[in-house]
């Protein structure tokens, strides 16, 4: 069969694979654009485990919602480069829309979910790797389904915040995700803070204390004291913080006002938790010269 160049487009389109390879697949394949689409995906699995060691600490946050559903996926590439380019970002919102509606509870669940295409997600990255030659992961997801007001946002494609929320609204639910997202508070409210970590504000607190202030009756250094980790405690939660979209009032406040109770949230920020690898070029062309 002659392998037109049209042909040879169409796989490119469909696999993203170089004009050559896709010419070679194709005769390897006389002509069967479905079996030669398969080998290149197989190759497109050597080349993704020849890259699965590779560092990933950039990437994007994406999302879907519906009805009180709503995920987050966090994938990862090795550049911010990749993670602007389109099939990237094609792929992450394919990928949490996956997740919405598989019901995955799990990345390992995940990457056998069904996209669209008929793929897994395990095998549509593998396709991904060999289009744009880095290293891709499926790294993180959080979901929340729910009866209660649901909210997913997420800023800018690096981090992405899921809230329930008893009572209020949605618009309420939107601006305390949009909240979390800014202000990442580590618990939801006093109640939340590990007694641990009160005793040890305590103790340093007691110790940047003047030795005259630490000389005054105990029930008024108590009350200092309470004072200075009443404070801490409204810094380190989500209740006791300023509200973002009015300063005036705390998030406690708002929430009382609308008869509503954040029920909990999730954020998720890309590359949290993994070491970068910084790659100082200069340092290694001198080493290799010599010269260092």
């Amino acid at each position: 069969m002659e392998i037109t160049a049209s042909l040879v487009k169409e796989l490119r389109e469909r696999t993203g694979a170089g004009m050559m390879e896709c010419k070679k697949a194709l005769t390897e394949a006389n002509g069967d654009i479905d079996a030669a689409a398969e080998a290149l995906r197989k190759s497109g699995l050597a080349k993704a485990d020849k890259k699965a060691s590779r560092v990933t600490a950039e990437g994007r946050v994406a999302t879907a919602q519906a009805a009180g559903r709503a995920v987050l996926v966090e994938i990862n590439s090795e550049t911010d480069f990749v993670a602007k380019d389109e099939n990237f970002v094609s792929f992450t919102e394919t990928v949490a829309a996956a997740a919405l509606e598989s019901g995955s509870a799990d990345v390992e669940g995940l990457k056998t979910a069904k996209i669209a295409s008929g793929e897994t997600v395990e095998e549509a990255r593998a396709a991904l790797i060999a289009k744009v030659g880095e290293n891709v992961q499926v790294r993180r997801m959080a979901r929340i389904d729910s009866d209660n007001n649901v909210a997913a946002y997420v800023h800018g494609g690096r981090i992405g915040v899921l809230v329930e929320v008893k009572g209020g609204d949605a618009e309420l639910a939107r601006g305390l995700a949009m909240h979390v997202a800014a202000m990442n508070p580590p618990y939801n409210n006093a109640a939340d803070v590990p007694a641990d970590f009160v005793a040890k504000e305590k103790e340093i607190e007691l110790a940047k204390m003047s030795e005259k202030d630490k000389a005054k009756p105990a029930e008024i250094l108590e009350k200092i004291i309470s004072g200075k980790i009443a404070k801490i405690v409204n810094e380190v939660t989500l209740a006791g913080q300023p509200y973002v979209l009015d300063t005036d009032r705390t998030v406690e406040q708002v929430l009382k006002a609308a008869g509503a109770e954040v029920i909990g949230y999730q954020r998720l920020a890309v590359g949290e938790g993994i070491e970068k690898v910084v790659e100082d070029y200069a340092a290694e062309v001198m080493k290799q010269a010599g010269l260092a």
